[in-house]
């Protein structure tokens, strides 16, 4: 079962990526590596699939739930030293629903929120790797 976010850590999440944004737009050659194959949500049949992620953050990213979703925009950034996913969905079901992951190498998972737009509401997510 999804757990609804509190509004507080929500407001946090957004200060913490807003600050490293400024950071994220200046570097270019980051090693975006570690970001690529297939993830899975621990919640549920959930995956992206990160097929790979060009030098300036552009990731070719697929969805599935378990069928196909749309992935309108796919971009990977640095954010105080993490690696950041910004993920849009447009489709069915999908009105411009958002992840937004930071990699935790030393889980070798991605984290952070789920913005399910069709209900306005954000969830706190993981991802490990299949």
């Amino acid at each position: 079962m999804q757990q609804q976010v509190n509004p507080a850590v929500y407001l946090q999440w957004c200060v913490f990526l807003l600050i490293g944004a400024v950071c994220a737009s200046l570097s270019f050659a980051d090693d975006f590596r570690p970001l690529k194959g297939q993830w899975q949500r621990t919640d549920g049949g959930y995956v992206i699939d990160i097929r790979s992620v060009a030098p300036d953050g552009r990731m070719d990213a697929a969805y599935y739930n378990p069928r196909t979703v749309n992935v309108h925009r796919a971009q990977a950034s640095t954010v105080k030293g993490y690696l950041k996913t910004e993920i849009e969905l447009r489709d069915s079901g999908y009105p411009g629903s958002t992840y937004t992951l930071l990699y935790q190498p030393d889980k070798d998972a991605l984290m952070g929120i789920y913005y399910q737009a069709a209900y306005g509401q954000t969830y706190e997510v993981v991802f490990i790797r299949k």
